[in-house]
């Protein structure tokens, strides 16, 4: 049966997904703000401020963890060998400061980037639930749902990361592809409000793509966090061989790849069993709507596929021959894998799937 839209709450959900993306987008631009010009300021204060401790480090040996949060600190923590971001990273004397003093002390860039991030995602979500009251159901049976929850989803999820490890760093590159994704979702695949196709009306819609959902959203965090490993490590092997000079700028804005591998890795491991357990449901679904569990569907392997190769990436990392570079090049074919399921397979290629399209 056929349920009717409720409009008024479609068009809330337009609103409030217009308002996400242009919060998005002022945050972006406080993010290269900081990135531009906050930084370095903040850089060159600590080096005059901790002048005296950066000598005993250097006489006393290894400076102690200055993040307090796991050792991952990523604030003025670049990857620029011998840049100021380095000096400062190997001279700060143990900080014990909670995440919302971190961020406070961090620069006005940074408070406003946070702020609008936060109230990006409050209005996402706002959007997200709207949409779901105006179908009266879950909010990703189509394509253009499932790219604006996943989306929402790593907004949530990299505000975490961001104040969880002082990764504002990471903004620019991270809210970036969030406004790519959803500008995209909102000119190129809108779709509107409309009730599900019959074969989609089922409890195990809340079960299985939620869990899709979920772990789509943290792999689009791992991919950006990959890319930006394989830039700084392929920038540090070139300067190693004497084919570029050290101190670049823009490297030694971003983490280093030290630490862009441990966020990567901890964005993976939380994301894959949540995908392990989505793929699991939609095969338990498809056992109640098609009388089996595997059936070789296009979409179902392209999903088996994506599960193998973020399978493989965890033991790459896990294996000392396969750690680093080739690693991350095993987790960003599993995201390239995954995408090309959902932008391609459910799209051009007919199947049981096929309903899964843009319309």
């Amino acid at each position: 049966m056929l349920v009717s839209v409720n409009q008024t709450w479609a068009t809330i959900s337009g609103d409030f997904l217009i308002a996400a993306l242009l919060i998005y987008s002022l945050a972006l631009l406080a993010f290269a703000g900081d990135f531009a010009f906050g930084r370095p300021r903040r850089a060159a204060a600590s080096r005059v401020v901790n002048k005296p401790v950066a000598q005993l480090a250097t006489v006393g040996g290894p400076a102690p963890d200055s993040a307090g949060t796991d050792g991952v600190g990523l604030d003025d923590a670049g990857s620029g060998p011998g840049g100021p971001a380095d000096v400062v990273a190997d001279s700060l004397p143990p900080l014990r400061l909670s995440a919302w003093q971190a961020v406070s002390a961090a620069g006005s860039w940074v408070r406003a980037a946070i702020g609008f991030s936060i109230l990006g995602v409050v209005a996402h979500v706002i959007a997200v639930v709207a949409r779901g009251l105006a179908v009266h159901r879950a909010p990703w049976g189509n394509m253009y749902e499932f790219i604006t929850a996943l989306t929402c989803i790593a907004a949530l999820f990299f505000v975490y990361v961001m104040i969880r490890y002082r990764a504002w760093t990471l903004g620019v590159f991270v809210m970036g592809a969030i406004v790519l994704a959803l500008g995209l979702a909102e000119t190129l695949i809108y779709t509107a409000a409309a009730p599900l196709v019959p074969a989609l009306q089922s409890y195990w819609l809340s079960i299985h793509v939620t869990a899709m959902t979920l772990s789509t959203g943290i792999f689009f965090v791992a991919a950006v966090l990959g890319i930006l490993y394989l830039i700084a490590q392929r920038y540090r092997k070139r300067v190693a061989a004497g084919k570029a000079n050290a101190g670049n700028g823009l490297i030694a804005r971003i983490p280093s790849p030290e630490q862009l591998d441990k966020l990567t890795y901890r964005a993976v491991i939380f994301g894959f069993p949540i995908w392990t357990f989505g793929v699991i449901a939609g095969a338990i679904w498809a056992d109640q709507a098609w009388g089996r569990y595997w059936g070789w569907d296009p979409v179902e392997t392209w999903a088996f596929v994506t599960w193998v190769l973020y399978a493989c990436y965890l033991h790459a990392r896990a294996t000392a021959g396969w750690r680093g570079t080739a690693s991350h090049v095993i987790q960003l074919l599993g995201f390239a894998s995954l995408m090309t399921n959902m932008l391609v397979v459910q799209v051009f290629i007919t199947g049981m799937h096929s309903y899964a399209g843009v319309g």
